[in-house]
């Protein structure tokens, strides 16, 4: 069942996206070589929790009823998605994904980023560049009067024309009070086809892009997602609203930006 929000709806789930900008942002600031992806998750969950939210991953059950035991979820390098925090410290030229939900007031928050740590090369680069803005091609198609396979599409169109692998089991997902509602949002799909977009639909668009095959494989820990051919694998997503002209888009990249250009001088 599709839910359609009202006005007052898509702010509260504004504040919940707007806070797991924030909590990514604060973690841009400590990402370096020689951290652990486990002492982010510490971050994130405190950071979290002192401004009134829960962390939504935190015990979200998998397909086998095995609950996720971190705030975050932290996918470095041919990790696709869904990687668990561990004591490894990150290396320079790494990139990791990271993931993040907040429960806020009743409401969801979702949005990931995928960071560089230290120097990457260029190669590695472009594929970060290239899932992005994938990711904003997409939005722009989230209009009322286009469909959903006008989203799926422009993510695919403009990765594999650069060559690039689009996962396929893995998909974005309606938003509200529930962190995964329908309807589900492929990152491949036809123009013209799929569900009418209409005013106040909420969901999450989120490439997840391969520097090779677009083949994956579940981890023994029954939840890290990693490329069969061990090459790198990017990670973005926006929680945004249909609106008429332009999609509203409720979460924010700007703060996590504005760090690493600082972090940059």
């Amino acid at each position: 069942m599709v839910y359609l929000k009202t006005d007052d709806e898509v702010e509260l789930l504004r504040k919940a996206n707007l806070l797991v900008g924030d909590t990514l942002a604060e973690l841009a600031k400590v990402i370096a070589p020689g951290v652990t992806t486990k002492q982010l998750d510490k971050i994130a969950y405190t950071f979290i929790c002192d401004h009134g939210a829960v962390p939504t991953f935190l015990g979200f059950p998998n397909p086998y009823g095995e609950p996720f035991p971190a705030s975050i979820c932290t996918s470095v390098n041919h990790q696709v998605v869904h990687g668990i925090p561990n004591d490894t410290p990150l290396r320079e030229g790494d990139i990791v994904s990271i993931d993040c939900g907040t429960k806020l007031n009743g409401y969801c928050g979702d949005s990931c980023y995928t960071f560089a740590v230290g120097e990457i090369s260029e190669e590695i680069l472009k594929l970060l560049t290239t899932t992005k803005e994938s990711l904003y091609k997409a939005i722009e198609q989230a209009v009322v009067g286009h469909r959903l396979g006008d989203i799926s599409n422009a993510v695919q169109t403009h990765c594999e024309a650069q060559g690039y692998g689009v996962v396929r089991q893995f998909v974005g997902h309606g938003i509200g009070k529930e962190m995964h509602e329908d309807p589900q949002i492929p990152n491949y799909g036809r123009r013209g086809n799929g569900m009418l977009l209409k005013n106040g639909l909420c969901i999450a668009i989120e490439p997840m892009i391969t520097m090779g095959t677009k083949e994956i494989f579940m981890q023994e820990d029954r939840w890290g997602i990693v490329t069969r051919d061990k090459k790198p694998a990017a990670h973005f997503e926006h929680s945004i609203c249909v609106r008429k002209d332009k999609a509203d888009v409720l979460s924010s990249f700007e703060k996590i930006e504005k760090v690493l250009r600082e972090k940059s001088l």
